[in-house]
């Protein structure tokens, strides 16, 4: 029985390259399907089998110790390297890899994610924003072929297009064959002998495009819009992922949102609350009249209905609420000082010493009298 070294035709001392060009030359010749018969293909087993032993370090040390690449003098064992119980698995129960045939060097492209930030009055009404993203494109020098211009794939000359090879496998039910991926073509079926020297082979190269996003009105911070098909490109050409918008919604100095309502706060002075009035409020849809009626206290909201943010499910706005807060002055000259007092005793109020009653269970509170029934 000749040794692996001799059935690949290599001397004890080759090196790793060239028991693997040993290998693919004998491979080539002895392929059943270039080499049909019952003769070459018990060589190609061999052949497969020796290189198995000798292109795995660990292997071909316990081989060329005890000339058994099971580490055995009888052939046998049950730990070594030689029984593999994942291999027999897959020969009855086809597992073995390859067998539905060759892989598609084509693959989907990956779902890419991108945040933009918009105003809220982007938010409120909708809008077209134009991004840019950096992502896997397709290569035009090759256009997905990953071959360089005038060049094809060619059937793997290992696996004859299959994308397996079998090899044999000693285990405790005697020689079994089992199938494996190609290590000269990783499971294609077919290799290329001049990739793209743009994409190197990949079918895609990594580039920066532009693209515009219509942004619906009603979207909030954290709200996702897929763009189908603006992902990165997939390999050899294969389709293209989706692309997710991530929506980050900026604050504004004068309105806050909850929900589809805006609020507002807007001050006016202590005595345009107590006479009324008229006033405007610049909103997102341009100026609004505001009317204050006599008497208006800090707290009271005033309603401007359909002014809010459109709905992103339903039609229609919400509200803007302008809440309103009475500034009170906090400097008065002598003159506004006693206006205010003449004003407080046409009134019948004490300004003076007094007690704080609390009124009504609430907060607010009055100033009453000493001397009145308390």
């Amino acid at each position: 029985m000749s040794s692996h070294y001799e059935t690949l035709g290599v001397s004890p001392n080759a090196s790793g390259e060239e028991i693997k060009k040993a290998y693919r030359k004998l491979a080539r010749k002895l392929h059943p399907d270039v080499n049909p018969g019952e003769e070459a293909a018990d060589q190609f087993k061999s052949v497969t089998h020796a290189y198995e032993v000798l292109s795995d370090p660990e292997k071909r040390r316990i081989y060329d110790t005890t000339g058994n690449e099971n580490g055995t003098d009888n052939g046998f064992s049950y730990s070594g390297s030689g029984f593999a119980f994942q291999d027999i698995f897959e020969t009855f129960f086809g597992g073995g890899g390859g067998q539905a045939g060759p892989a598609s060097r084509v693959r989907r492209g990956q779902d890419a994610l991108i945040a933009v930030r918009i105003e809220l009055k982007d938010a409120v009404f909708g809008v077209n924003k134009k991004i840019e993203v950096d992502t896997a494109v397709l290569c035009t020098r090759c256009e997905g072929s990953c071959c360089e211009p005038g060049t094809e794939p060619v059937r793997c000359s290992v696996c004859g297009g299959s994308g397996h090879i079998q090899r044999a496998v000693r285990s405790i039910l005697g020689q079994v064959m089992t199938t494996a991926t190609c290590p000269t073509c990783n499971g294609f079926g077919t290799e290329i002998p001049s990739p793209c020297n743009e994409c190197g082979g990949e079918g895609r190269v990594r580039s920066r495009r532009s693209l515009t996003v219509k942004i619906p009105a009603g979207v909030s911070t954290g709200t996702r819009i897929q763009l189908a098909g603006q992902g990165e490109a997939g390999t050899a050409g294969g389709p293209m992922g989706d692309l997710y918008v991530e929506i980050r919604v900026a604050s504004h100095t004068t309105f806050t949102r909850d929900g589809d309502q805006i609020h507002a706060t807007l001050s006016v002075p202590m005595t345009a609350a107590a006479l009324g009035t008229e006033l405007t409020l610049e909103t997102f849809d341009g100026e609004q009249p505001i009317t204050l009626r006599p008497g208006t206290q800090s707290g009271d909201v005033v309603t401007l209905p359909h002014l809010g943010v459109a709905r992103l499910r339903g039609s229609g706005r919400g509200d803007l609420l302008v809440h309103i807060n009475v500034e009170v002055p906090t400097k008065l000259d002598a003159e506004q000082e006693e206006l205010l007092r003449q004003l407080a005793k046409l009134r019948g109020e004490h300004v003076g010493e007094g007690k704080l009653v609390a009124t009504g269970g609430g907060v607010f509170a009055k100033l009453r009298d000493k001397f009145g029934n308390l």
